[in-house]
């Protein structure tokens, strides 16, 4: 590994910094930019020769002149030229596409039932605001056993482990809770779900930001994901405000949605196994075997670490706020704006709605603006929009309010994403976006459960005041990641 240019980085991913410079000189004939189609993306890896020096060029090359554009923090990495998958190249993506788009919408089906239920988990249990809140809590554990776990399934089992164990996680949770066990029982089943979650975001989260275009597709991905947070609080609070169906019913539905998602997830990656993996580590970080120690290596080797803290700081609150308002806004909805039942939870489907809807049109938005700025822009009118939620007390301005902050909240988990792939190499993508996607969803566990725990206290109206102060959070942390090069943003 080069170490005696690593004081004069370049503001480029790391393993993108002499990208422009190939281009200019034409290495292999490549273009380094891999947004100019669906069809010709590229990534520039970091096999630099081992003086340093970048494949065509020469130290004089990288002069002192823009010292202080550089980023100093992010080490030299190790990658070779890759030509990055398309959505539809090899063939066999698509039939993985879709697969991973009807994963994110058991997902999202899974994490949107939360706030529905509340209400009637309250009253089933005989439990308080701070007991119920342990439905949010408890999938914080399976996203951390995730977290630990993926980087050796994918070794083990590559992406086939997977498409396997995770969808068999679903499904032994939704039959647990089907069962409407003791309240103990479904606090741990919740957990399962949770790991089930956990893997599949952080594997197809991983191999989506490394396809050409990833901006838009993970767009679509997350967009299935809202999907399933859309239809999930119609259909619950349909099932039990109108067909008068106990609160268990809606895991019926979930236990054959799951059954598809190992049936679809399994056909889909058998192919990729262990060595499938293995070889695609080789070909891109040009180490051999791909190490063991990448969670070590992401969490603590100076530079790689700051994005993965920062990013994985910034989707604890992202998420945190995201399922805090999908989860609170029907008992917020019901007491502060007494409105009825299923007008309540038809203000949970518009909060999601608009998640869905933003994800896919802003997915388009966000390459053109550059992922930075993009962000930047979209929470500015999320915090206004924040405001009018909590200082007008209308139901319907609260209803069109947080239907318009899903909508420019959408693609921010995407972008960081997107982020992190960009300044990350690739045999880090699994470790850090599992990691990042854990650290979310500690924040989609912990934030809304410490709601409830105040709630508790002082009553439910401090929703509002606590998710403010995140989205201010969220705007402070995106401005301390590193900066992106233009051409690369």
């Amino acid at each position: 590994m080069a170490t005696n240019t690593s004081t004069e980085l370049q503001e480029l991913p790391p393993h993108q910094q002499f990208a422009n410079e190939a281009n200019q000189n034409g290495v292999n004939g490549i273009n380094g930019d891999a947004n100019d189609g669906w069809g010709k993306g590229v990534r520039l890896g970091d096999n630099v020769m081992k003086n340093g020096t970048p494949p065509g060029d020469n130290p004089s090359r990288i002069s002192s002149e823009s010292l202080a554009e550089r980023d100093q923090d992010l080490p030299h990495p190790t990658t070779t030229t890759e030509v990055l998958q398309r959505w539809n190249h090899p063939r066999s993506n698509i039939a993985r596409l879709a697969a991973a788009f009807w994963a994110f919408i058991v997902a999202g089906a899974n994490d949107a039932a939360y706030g529905p239920l509340i209400p009637y988990l309250e009253e089933y249990y005989n439990l308080s605001y701070l007991v119920v809140s342990l439905v949010f809590l408890s999938p914080f554990i399976g996203y951390t056993l995730s977290a630990l776990c993926n980087n050796y399934v994918h070794l083990w089992w590559g992406q086939r482990g997977v498409a396997l164990i995770s969808p068999s996680a679903h499904l032994a949770a939704y039959i647990i809770i089907a069962c409407h066990p003791p309240y103990p029982v479904l606090v741990v089943a919740f957990s399962l779900a949770g790991f089930g979650n956990g893997l599949v975001d952080a594997a197809w989260n991983a191999w989506i930001g490394n396809m050409a275009r990833a901006d838009e597709i993970l767009g679509f991905l997350h967009g299935f994901y809202g999907v399933g947070a859309v239809v999930s609080p119609l259909i619950a609070t349909s099932m039990i405000t109108r067909l008068g169906q106990p609160w268990w019913a809606y895991y019926y539905l979930m236990i054959g949605l799951a059954g598809i998602e190992l049936v679809t997830s399994a056909a889909a990656f058998w192919p990729q196994n262990a060595q499938a993996y293995r070889d695609s580590l080789s070909r891109s970080a040009g180490v051999g075997e791909p190490q063991k120690g990448a969670l070590r290596e992401v969490l603590f080797k100076k530079g790689y670490a700051r994005v993965a803290w920062l990013i994985s700081i910034f989707l604890l609150c992202y998420v945190g706020a995201e399922v805090a308002i999908g989860g609170w806004i029907v008992k917020f909805m019901m007491e502060i704006r007494n409105a009825p039942g299923f007008e309540s939870g038809m203000s949970a489907m518009g909060f999601w709605l608009g998640l869905v809807v933003g994800r896919v049109i802003l997915g388009f938005v966000t390459p053109k603006l550059g992922v930075k700025l993009a962000v930047t822009i979209y929470l500015i009118p999320v915090m206004a929009l924040q405001l009018v939620f909590w200082l007008v007390p209308q139901f319907y301005v609260s209803v069109v309010a947080v239907a318009l902050q899903g909508f420019f909240i959408g693609p921010l988990f995407p972008a960081a994403i997107v982020v992190a792939t960009k300044l990350l190499p690739k045999h880090l993508h699994v470790s850090a976006i599992g990691f990042a996607a854990a650290f979310g969803g500690s924040g989609a566990a912990v934030l809304p459960f410490a709601i409830g725990a105040i709630a508790q206290a002082k009553g439910v109206w401090v929703l509002q005041p606590i998710i403010l102060a995140l989205f201010a959070v969220l705007l402070l942390l995106w401005l301390c990641l590193p900066r992106l090069n233009k051409k690369r943003d």
